[in-house]
């Protein structure tokens, strides 16, 4: 979205476009995405089926490259256009707060993680997950909703223009299409939008977890779940004053 900044040395009255120029990291996954969708045109639905995500073959016949290689590839031009948009304009700050190594990290860890949320998903004995599992599912939108996701978690208060018009705080936008993807993902149209969910989930798992691996993070939350369980059962509480150092359990 336009707006005047001096990020870049410029004078206050200096105009940009959007978040700043592309990175080395965003060029090669924008080139990849790209250079993959133009493949997808010239090869035919038979490249889709090979390299899309299709829960059942995942499964039956251990298609696990799937996992990965669905994230780079797309259903048409407006599809493509707008997550490679999105990754631009949530990508870019990103990267240039964490650095390219942790970007990069991230941004396959919420694709492929929302790639197994979703084969999981399909495995629910409900005819929505039925029809989900026999299903190809492509895009990066579970790594683009991951980045949403810290955006709003990094960034809350700052504006996002919902349908380039209305602007809504970061925090609250991730909050809407949350909910959007999560109510999208019980209905028959869910296809993709269990994978959405999934790259929300797995995202701030990861960041709470502060990088770990997110099944790690869920072990934890329900270790410390249990744990206050029994705390509460046997009347134990944390002992000692509240700025003391050394507090102990009695």
């Amino acid at each position: 979205m336009p707006r005047y900044s001096s990020r870049y040395g410029a004078s206050s009255s200096s105009f940009s476009f959007g978040p700043g120029p592309l990175s080395t990291a965003l060029k090669f996954l924008i080139g990849a995405n790209v250079a993959l969708f133009v493949a997808q045109l010239v090869v035919g639905p038979s490249l889709t089926y090979a390299f899309g995500l299709m829960p059942s073959a995942v499964i039956r016949d251990l298609r696990v490259w799937q996992l990965v290689t669905y994230m780079f590839l797309h259903g048409g031009v407006l599809h493509i256009l707008f997550n490679m948009l999105a990754l631009w304009m949530f990508g870019t700050e990103l990267e240039r707060m964490w650095g390219t190594r942790y970007f990069l990290k991230f941004y396959f860890v919420t694709g492929i993680g929302a790639a197994v949320l979703t084969v999981l998903f399909s495995l629910l004995p409900f005819d929505f997950a039925e029809a989900l599992r026999g299903s190809v599912v492509i895009g990066a939108s579970g790594a683009i909703y991951g980045l949403l996701l810290a955006f709003g978690m990094y960034f809350p208060d700052r504006p996002i223009y919902m349908y380039l018009v209305f602007p809504i705080p970061a925090k609250y936008f991730v909050m809407i299409m949350g909910a959007l993807a999560f109510y999208a993902s019980l209905g028959e149209s869910g296809v993709a939008n269990a994978t959405h969910l999934g790259g929300l989930v797995v995202g701030y798992l990861y960041l709470k977890s502060g990088g770990a691996h997110p099944l790690s993070e869920i072990k934890y939350r329900y270790l410390k779940w249990k744990i206050n369980r029994v705390r509460k059962k046997f009347d134990v509480y944390s002992g000692g004053r509240r700025n003391d150092w050394d507090r102990r359990v009695h």
